[in-house]
């Protein structure tokens, strides 16, 4: 990390970052979108004005304010302003609807609703209304505005709940989990928290302010103020996706001759398809440097084909939306260890192996806990470790192996199998494209094994035989080959980072009968 980044990186609230960076580098672009361009000066001086129109509409320090927002320049700058102030904000992805967002509101107890009106040929105004949410307003193409001299002094870090102060380690975030299998919950984070996650990115990817990011995940996302803290750190600019799709997006990544995409694993496999649509040696985005994500497991044979293909590097990180950035492999690292592993922690990341094989985590990025006291109870160790409910370990070199979640474990006969073994020696076939791997309910065995598998245009179909004979040439044991196989045209996946849904997997298959040989 550079000098000026370590420097700025001490900033106490994302809104000391802003006016940090702002000082700085005033006429460098921060965000890019189609046309638009907004510089860091731009960013704190719009940002400030609409903070003053809030506080015109009664948003004062600890009002809770939830947004409904997409991936816009005026999202970030609403969410800036919001900072400003020291109000709490409460995100939601733009592609939840009545259920989660209703749950949202009440748990929240949020005094204002920011909504895009009409997105994507959804009525968010018309859900806000019909789910009684307080303080509805539209913040798309326009948003609230005043003159700054009504505003209080900014937040200084403190942890006084009067007005003008506040800050740095108040609760000034609530982020949702995605709740597929539950509500969800909700996730305290303050300003420090997220910049603190936001470093651990910036520093291990050894970014400079010649880079070109890209946003193609909900801002809403906990991975939105992690990726805006580290534009703030090195000064760089990314380009902002409304709405992601390839090919469809190729254009803007050319345009703008972005360095560095990503998003998570199911990113780098649709850059991927597109790479080999085109002719040898001609490359996708001729500036790309780098891929980078996390957010879902990263089997070895997709870092390996990203390197081989496409000519770039791939660094895989380990975060959730309790903690924003654990661990990330640097473009340093060995290609064993960037293949193999999620990365290193940072400087003041502590991880912890339970005698179980948990991994547990105590450091400035961890939340603060949920909404629910009682869960904030069970989610930490006598020590004040987060548990995961991720199963790995740490190799000799520090770097961090994830071997699966607990609730990934299957249990046949007694024995202790590992989905994602299995499912990083399924992508080496060359004709699978994705694969999810789950345990279903069975008389005999406890659980029987259940391999879903998505395959690439024009593969010849596969079978159960084709699948258990390659995956023994691999070398897996017998006892963990899959006693049943699934073919589906696409795997379900959630909207936000492309994460595979097993629950679904499960619901869907756990009354099927096995496979016949």
């Amino acid at each position: 990390m550079t000098d000026t980044a370590h420097t700025l990186g001490t900033s106490r609230t994302l809104w000391e970052l802003v006016e940090r960076r702002a000082a700085l580098t005033p006429e460098r672009p921060v965000l890019l979108q189609g046309d638009r361009a907004l510089t860091f000066g731009e960013l704190r001086e719009r940002a400030e004005r609409c903070a003053a129109g809030l506080y015109g509409m009664g948003v004062r320090p600890g009002t809770v304010v939830a947004w409904q927002l997409p991936t816009r320049i005026e999202t970030a700058v609403l969410s800036f302003a919001l900072a400003r102030i020291g109000a709490v904000q409460s995100p939601v992805i733009p592609f939840y609807r009545d259920r989660e967002v209703g749950f949202a509101l009440r748990e929240s107890k949020a005094d204002f609703f920011a909504v895009p009106g009409v997105w994507r040929g959804f009525d968010h105004t018309e859900m806000a209304r019909r789910l009684g949410a307080r303080g509805v307003f539209e913040a798309y193409d326009s948003l609230p505005d005043g003159d700054p001299a009504v505003l209080p002094p900014p937040p200084d870090g403190g942890t006084s709940q009067a007005e003008g102060s506040g800050g740095g380690t108040d609760v000034r975030w609530i982020y949702w989990t995605s709740g597929t299998t539950s509500d969800p919950k909700g996730v305290l984070h303050t300003d420090r928290s997220l910049i603190a996650g936001g470093s651990c990115l910036a520093h291990a990817l050894r970014l400079s302010e010649d880079d070109v990011g890209s946003m193609a995940f909900p801002y809403a996302h906990i991975a939105g103020p992690d990726y805006t803290v580290m534009l703030l750190l090195y000064g760089f600019p990314a380009v902002m996706f409304e709405q992601f799709a390839l090919p469809e997006a190729l254009a803007e990544y050319r345009r703008h001759g972005v360095t560095v995409a990503g998003g998570s694993t199911a990113f780098y496999s649709m850059f991927l398809a597109e790479q080999r649509k085109l002719p040898p040696g001609e490359k996708l985005i001729p500036s790309l440097r780098l891929l980078a994500g996390g957010g879902a497991p990263k089997p070895p044979e997709i870092y390996h084909a990203v390197v081989r293909e496409m000519g770039c590097q791939l660094t895989h990180g380990y975060g959730m939306t309790e903690v924003p950035m654990i661990t990330m492999g640097a473009p340093d690292d060995t290609a064993e260890n960037l293949a193999t592993t999620e990365g290193r922690p940072p400087e003041g990341m502590e991880i912890r192996i339970s005698e179980g094989g948990e991994v547990r985590l105590r450091g400035e990025a961890v939340c603060r806990g949920y909404l629910d006291p009682a869960q904030s109870a069970a989610a930490f160790d006598e020590d004040g470790f987060l548990i995961t409910g991720d199963v790995g370990h740490v190799t000799a070199s520090g770097h961090l192996v994830l071997t699966g979640r607990i609730k990934d474990i299957i249990i046949r006969k007694g024995e202790n199998i590992s989905a994602k073994e299995i499912e990083d020696l399924l992508h080496r076939h060359p004709a699978v494209g994705d694969a999810a791997v789950v345990g279903l309910p069975d008389a005999e065995r406890g659980e029987r094994v259940c391999a879903v598998i998505e395959q690439p245009p024009g593969a010849e179909p596969l079978t159960l035989e084709a699948v258990t004979g390659f995956l023994r040439a691999e070398g897996l044991s017998v006892h963990k080959l899959p006693e049943q196989l699934e073919v589906v045209e696409a795997l379900p996946r959630n909207e936000t980072l492309r994460k595979v849904l097993k629950y679904k997997l499960r619901e869907r298959y756990a009354g099927s009968p096995v496979t016949p040989s």
